[in-house]
């Protein structure tokens, strides 16, 4: 079966950001650097930037990330989101997740009941990413 896994790129602060969401989210994580790679192509200085890093945290999820070297265009996210969700077995797991996520970023519509049940909550956090996180009774 095929996955479909969020890929965030960053302009250098890749590797601290996904230190950071393995910290909230768990899991393990693997970075390598541009140094790492033979005839990588990268600027003087830019060796320790990352090239590739995959944080398996629990229940399945994958989050990838790279930075942007100098030769290559950066742009800001923009226009989608990454979305956290699960049932009510997950609220524990959720809520801490919302509460690392939003540390330093931007409640966008804090976590809360939803009209259509459950919790969903959307935020920006201190990377510039926005998530969005769903606690439905519906998810088991």
């Amino acid at each position: 079966m095929a996955n479909l896994n969020p890929y965030l790129s960053f302009s250098d602060s890749a590797r601290e950001a996904m230190e950071f969401y393995q910290s909230v989210l768990g899991g393990d994580l693997a970075v390598s650097t541009f140094g790492e790679m033979p005839d990588s192509g990268v600027a003087e200085g830019e060796d320790d930037l990352v090239m590739h890093a995959q944080l398996n945290a629990p229940g399945g999820l994958v989050l990838m990330a790279s930075d942007t070297p100098t030769g290559m265009e950066y742009e800001k996210p923009q226009g989608i989101s990454v979305s956290l969700s699960g049932g009510s077995v997950d609220t524990d797991y959720l809520h801490r997740a919302w509460e690392g996520l939003v540390d330093g970023g931007t409640a966008v519509m804090p976590l809360g009941e939803a009209p259509w049940g459950g919790e969903f909550g959307m935020l920006v956090d201190r990377f510039g990413i926005s998530w969005m996180v769903a606690i439905e009774d519906s998810f088991a």
